[in-house]
């Protein structure tokens, strides 16, 4: 099952996202809850008949919404917590010079900077470095406190694509939350890809593409710390909730790291690209 938030004449509805169009929840099933942060709290039960109300609109048209009708928002508008994963991707190390990490290299990013596909990100006047990261990341379904490596998965709701966009002055001087945190640094999306369609989050391969051009193509195999490790990690020291999310890293390519470095600037086209998970593309624009 496809996860959607999506707007239809002016108001936000969570839904699914199918061949044949998106499944309104608030009419195929007014007895779940409203909001996608309400139903992924709701946990497994409320996700069965979210997938069975989902497959049954394709057959009877209940709740189905020609999908030009709709404007696509970030699947999941505000998170519960949002925690990054740095120089995750031993190339990505590489390249910023640091040696790859014996333990995860964590931070938080501000659930304020959510934004869906097609949203323009926009270019903050205080900082000329902003650069992009194209990312996998993993929504929490189950609450996780001190769980393992080996049951960590049945703790995920699914998969989505997400950009951490990230000021780079201000990452070096403030530290990584402030410089990842800005309005609009983290668009999602487009869809939270359920459990059962993508059942190993280390065989996706993923793309970023600025203006036509591919900066980053990678593999999640080569993540370092793969998902059930980071769910095994970060659940020893904070308890994981429905809606929280993790962001596993980004892959070499990064425009700081390049020569010359190459900075997002006004009037660019953010694409990233992940298999199964389908595509995230942003505007870029001035603040």
């Amino acid at each position: 099952m496809r996860l959607v938030t999506f707007e239809l004449e002016g108001t936000p509805r969570a839904g699914a996202l199918t061949s044949r169009g998106v499944v309104d929840f608030t009419v195929a099933a007014p007895a779940l809850p409203r909001s996608m942060f309400e139903l992924l709290a709701a946990g497994p039960p409320a996700m069965r008949t979210a997938g069975a109300i989902a497959s049954r609109a394709q057959e009877d048209g209940v709740g189905l919404v020609d999908a030009k009708r709709v404007r696509l928002l970030a699947p999941l508008p505000r998170p519960g917590k949002i925690f990054g994963i740095g120089l995750n991707y031993r190339d990505h190390a590489a390249e910023t010079g640091r040696p790859a990490p014996e333990v995860p290299f964590i931070f938080s990013k501000a659930v304020t900077a959510v934004i869906g596909t097609g949203d323009a990100i926009r270019l903050p006047a205080v900082s000329e470095k902003i650069d992009f990261e194209g990312e996998l990341a993993v929504v929490i379904g189950r609450t996780a406190c001190r769980v393992t490596a080996a049951t960590a998965l049945e703790h995920v709701a699914g998969y989505t694509g997400m950009f951490d966009i990230t000021a780079r002055d201000y990452q070096q001087r403030s530290g990584h939350c402030i410089g990842k945190s800005f309005d609009t640094f983290a668009p999602m999306g487009p869809a939270i890809v359920t459990t059962d369609e993508i059942r190993d989050p280390g065989a996706l391969a993923l793309r970023t593409v600025v203006s036509g051009e591919t900066m980053q193509q990678s593999h999640t195999k080569e993540l370092i710390f793969d998902v059930p490790y980071l769910i095994e990690f970060l659940s020893a020291c904070a308890t994981l909730e429905p809606g929280d999310v993790i962001t596993t890293g980004t892959p070499s390519g990064v425009g700081v790291a390049r020569t010359p470095p190459r900075f997002l600037r006004a009037g660019d086209v953010l694409r990233l690209e992940i298999d199964g998970i389908g595509v995230l593309e942003n505007p870029v624009a001035k603040a």
